[in-house]
């Protein structure tokens, strides 16, 4: 690929250094490198900040920027600080992906071919390009599906590896410059579970995001299962609370109190008919009245600190 944009990819991690390895290896490994490499540790204690603070010194083709967290901000948090020192750094391109994910290596060049082409066909600015994410299997991996289009179709009847998208995961997605500018950052006062959708629809409205095929990345999460409120349990509630807060928010917020009311009560019809225990229901209850008050606002990036520091 000739006279590629600046990228910088931006990766979030906590306590998952042997996965974090493999990831970084398989940066080094892309066709096209991004010109800088932002690591944000959400205040790991497994050894990671060392390892990162020797990874950093290294040297390499790409530019190697550690942000160390005083807390663990979770991944909307991390991504909303990763995405904003891009921005502060003048990246054209930002490519957002997990510390379990490992991009194949033609990966990035890939998306930034696979954006081109559909806004080059659209005639529109399109918000972002996502890859295909596949388990360690090689199956499809049942979390990170994108949500598509009615007209998903658009770009493979003109002969494109690209459906269009309305959402999708932060496991592997290039944004470009301009639609940070427009949009702002995710909201990182999610802390986990959804606020990569609802950046993504924020980004979407105007015009659909693409799922690049031919770009993929391997999701190497522990089960390859999807969300599903009826598997709420003793180990995995403290996520799906984020999750329902997070989700019962953004609905009647930003699409109202009707469909507000359809998502809790398809939560609560979920749980029922998965058997989930009585007191945890209960805690997810809670939860979707919380959204009532939870309404974060968004937060937009310094134009003008980036101009400074550009100069």
């Amino acid at each position: 690929m000739t006279n590629p944009p600046s990228v910088a990819a931006v990766v979030v991690t906590y306590n998952r250094m042997a996965k974090l390895k493999k990831v970084l290896s398989a940066i080094e490994r892309q066709t096209v490198a991004p010109q800088t490499l932002i690591i944000v540790d959400n205040a790991s204690d497994d050894g990671t900040a060392e390892y990162l603070r020797a990874y950093e010194a290294t040297g390499s083709e790409t530019t190697v920027r550690v942000v160390t967290l005083d807390s663990n901000t979770g991944g909307a948090g991390g991504f909303s600080r990763g995405i904003e020192e891009a921005y502060n750094i003048g990246a054209e391109y930002v490519w957002l992906f997990d510390d379990d994910g490992y991009p194949e290596p033609d990966a990035l060049e890939k998306l930034l071919v696979g954006i081109t082409s559909a806004t080059e066909t659209l005639n529109k600015e399109v918000p972002f390009a996502c890859s295909l994410v596949k388990y360690i299997d090689g199956s499809i991996c049942e979390m990170n599906n994108p949500e598509t289009t009615w007209d998903w179709g658009r770009l493979i009847a003109k002969g494109q590896q690209a459906v269009l998208v309305k959402s999708c995961s932060f496991v592997s997605v290039l944004i470009p410059r301009w639609a940070i500018q427009q949009h702002g950052l995710p909201y990182k006062e999610y802390f986990i579970w959804f606020d990569d959708a609802e950046y993504t629809l924020r980004l979407s409205k105007d015009c659909p995001g693409v799922e690049v095929l031919d770009s993929i990345i391997i999701h190497d999460m522990g089960i390859n299962k999807g969300v599903n409120f009826g598997t709420i349990n003793q180990n995995n509630a403290w996520k799906f609370s984020y999750g329902i807060r997070n989700q019962a928010s953004y609905w009647l917020h930003h699409q109202g109190f009707i469909k507000y009311l359809i998502f809790c009560a398809r939560v609560c019809i979920i749980m029922r008919r998965g058997g989930v225990k009585p007191s945890l229901r209960l805690q997810m209850y809670r939860q979707m009245v919380k959204a009532i008050w939870f309404n974060p606002a968004v937060d937009h990036v310094n134009s003008q600190k980036q101009s400074e520091i550009a100069a």
